[in-house]
């Protein structure tokens, strides 16, 4: 049976997903995420978000956004569950910086973000001097454990769960199965077995580990 090690906690419909493909599943929280207070004004026109974690600490406050922009599939679902207008959502972190400066470069934004960031949206609005401002409104610190057993695959879905996990352990020979690029990229300074989900999605990464170690057989 295919050992698989979760470097995030798994939904019940999530986890049956590779259970009921006949692997075994160990899972933790490769990172901690801690909310943290933060100042604003209570209307925005114009609100950036690339994380589910940047959405959820806006759930609870009075604050009015009219657009929002934002990276990847569950980030919009979750912007839209609270009511919010996205009118742009891309899959990566570059591609909508790309779009932001081709259709927005007169509109100034709030970049509602973590302590650890990609650069990517940052500098290229710097670039091309588009205003913004950045908003802190979560920490995310590293949560390593070592494991004393191998794996056939290692799920990651960032980057800083990646740097967690090998913090502390080798991968061996097992595949890491990653969300995206930017996962992958971090990814590949550890190991050559890398491979990406076909979207950045956690299902679409359990999808390619199912169907990778299928293939194993």
């Amino acid at each position: 049976m295919p050992a698989v090690l979760s470097t995030k906690k798994l939904s019940e419909s999530q986890k049956s997903l590779l259970l009921s493909a006949g692997n075994s599943l160990l899972e933790y929280n490769a990172i901690k995420i801690d909310f943290i207070p933060f100042e604003v004004r209570s209307t925005i026109v114009n609100a950036i978000f690339t994380s589910q974690n940047a959405v959820k600490s806006i759930q609870n406050l009075s604050l009015v956004v009219q657009d929002c922009f934002c990276v990847g599939e569950k980030t919009k679902l979750a912007l839209e569950k609270s009511g919010h207008k996205v009118i742009k959502m891309t899959e990566y972190a570059s591609e909508l910086a790309d779009y932001l400066v081709k259709n927005h470069t007169n509109d100034p934004f709030y970049f509602f973000c973590g302590n650890i960031r990609s650069d990517e949206i940052p500098s290229k609005l710097k670039e091309n001097n588009i205003p913004f401002e950045e908003i802190e409104v979560y920490n995310t610190t590293l949560n390593p454990k070592k494991f004393g057993r191998k794996f056939d695959a290692i799920l990651f879905f960032s980057p800083s769960g990646v740097r967690s996990f090998f913090s502390e352990n080798k991968i061996n020979n097992a595949k890491a199965i990653c969300i995206g690029k930017t996962t992958a990229s971090e990814a590949k300074k550890y190991t050559e077995n890398v491979l990406i989900s076909n979207t950045t999605t956690v299902e679409s990464v359990i999808a390619k580990a199912v169907n990778t170690l299928k293939n194993d057989d």
